[in-house]
């Protein structure tokens, strides 16, 4: 006899996002010390460089696409070695680290171009492996940025266990890379036929896209949503589905796609957004294939916002 969760498509939808095709082995038995200092000294060895929510790309044909160094090259570039993050080893055993650099994106490396991790994934510059390496490596670089320091006492900790923890020095605490959690939702009217979508103040010209908001403390992802949804938009929700979730490095974020059954229709707005609608399917068509009459659009491809949005209209 079949379980029935296991009728859920397989590679999951989760696997259709950007940032999240990361195929790196990351061995977390090979953190320790010595493991660390094997995998450093490995020729084979190579790290991304980023810094504050910026890659370091060298560009080939004029097009940036290589984001893999030695650590000599690292170094040479003005990135942090002496404190690498391992992420993990490619399928033949290489390792693959991250490191800190304080990069300039005005002022780039002759051959190389800075760029935001968001442009990285719309213009499409690297492939789904390497753009699940970089949100991991993003994000551990960014907490260690962060948290530098002991919130216990106040000490300058040390990192350890290949970037995966940090030590205070002074009264022993523990410190471990943290996850923010926020769900983003497709709310659905009752009847099926139209979907909620918003604009915040930071949105591209025209852009409408899904609700989101941070799961508090105490909360489940479910009262989440009809949380965020009714602050937002003044919309009730009723039932809620998962869907999908994808790595969001801006900074250590995971975005958690749920769909939500709408209870109520009138919207009341609050100064989160700029405006929400309720769009029909045809609307939406039209908004994907980039052809709404009001220049109305979606947010880019790989964003799981369009995911959600797109299956909603194929379902």
């Amino acid at each position: 006899m079949s379980f029935a969760l296991f009728n859920a498509p397989f590679p999951e939808n989760s696997a259709r996002v950007g940032f999240s095709g990361g195929q790196l082995e990351r061995l977390g038995e090979k953190r320790d010390e010595a493991g660390v200092e094997k995998a450093i000294a490995d020729l084979r060895a190579r790290t991304l460089i980023v810094g504050r929510g910026n890659v370091l790309l060298e560009e080939v044909d004029s097009l940036p696409s290589v984001m893999w160094r030695t650590f000599m090259e690292a170094e040479a570039l003005g990135a942090q070695i002496h404190e690498p993050v391992l992420l993990g080893y490619e399928a033949d055993g290489a390792p693959r680290f991250a490191c800190f650099c304080d990069l300039d994106k005005d002022d780039p490396p002759e051959g190389y171009a800075i760029i935001d991790y968001r442009s990285v994934y719309i213009a499409g510059y690297l492939n789904d492996q390497d753009l699940g390496a970089l949100a991991q490596g993003a994000a551990l670089v960014a907490w260690h940025q962060s948290h530098q320091f002991c919130s216990r006492c106040g000490t300058k900790s040390e990192p350890t266990d290949g970037g995966y923890k940090r030590i205070c020095p002074s009264c022993g605490a523990h410190h471990f890379p943290r996850t923010d959690a926020v769900v983003i939702m497709l709310v659905v009217s009752g009847d099926g036929k139209r979907v909620l979508l918003g604009r915040s103040p930071h949105f591209p010209e025209g852009m409408y896209s899904c609700l989101a908001g941070f799961v508090e403390p105490g909360e489940t992802l479910e009262h989440a949503v009809r949380r965020e949804t009714d602050e937002e938009a003044g919309i009730k929700v009723g039932r809620v589905a998962y869907h999908a979730s994808q790595p969001w490095p801006f900074p250590y974020s995971m975005m958690i796609g749920m769909y939500g059954e709408a209870i109520s229709e009138a919207i009341k707005l609050d100064d989160e957004l700029d405006d929400a609608r309720w769009f029909t399917r045809d609307e939406v068509n039209q908004m994907i294939e980039g052809v709404h009459p009001h220049g109305v659009k979606m947010p880019p491809k790989g964003a799981i916002a369009w995911r959600l949005v797109e299956d909603w209209v194929t379902s």
